[in-house]
């Protein structure tokens, strides 16, 4: 009943040699690195482009730092080691954040999407961490439709709930 965890392709042990994911001489390294900035500058450019605090640099140093901390806990291997502990630490670590994110102004909650998008941006550089860059890839499109289409969608229900249209239609005496 117990998890089982294998460890990143080119570990053997802690002592014996670098992971790939670590070695800045190894291509595994500067993909995972890359993906990370990749997936957090994309989500950053949309951010930045939207006026929030977090934007492009908070976006890429959230992600880039899950990544680094994710693969540096996949790369210590032991009897008594769990490296999924990182990870847990990680999320609790990112939790604290985006709740510093959230504010509560004049009855209204302001910065739920933003706390979000920094849980989202810690997920995909564990992906990117952990070598899923292909999924981290496709997640961060995703994620861009969701705060694209969804304000567009917002958007257009709002103008429907006041009973505008982006149609004016004149009435002549």
């Amino acid at each position: 009943m117990g998890l089982s965890y294998t460890p990143p392709r080119g570990v053997v042990d802690s002592t014996t040699m670098l992971p790939d994911a670590l070695d800045i001489g190894h291509a595994t390294f500067w993909m995972q690195v890359g993906a990370a900035l990749f997936c957090g500058g994309a989500i950053g450019i949309e951010r930045q482009l939207r006026g929030k605090a977090a934007g492009v640099r908070t976006s890429i140093l959230v992600c880039l730092g899950t990544e680094v901390f994710v693969a540096l806990g996949a790369a210590v291997v032991g009897p008594n080691v769990d490296p999924t502990r990182v990870l847990g630490q990680v999320i609790t670590g990112i939790g604290f954040l985006g709740a510093g994110v959230i504010l509560a102004r004049e009855g209204r909650l302001l910065g739920v999407t933003s706390a979000s998008v920094i849980w989202m941006l810690a997920a995909l550089g564990a992906l990117c961490g952990l070598g899923y860059l292909s999924t981290a890839i496709v997640l961060t499109l995703v994620a861009l439709i969701v705060l694209i289409g969804i304000e567009a969608l917002e958007t257009g229900w709002e103008k429907l709930r006041r009973g505008r249209t982006d149609l004016d239609l004149k009435i002549e005496d």
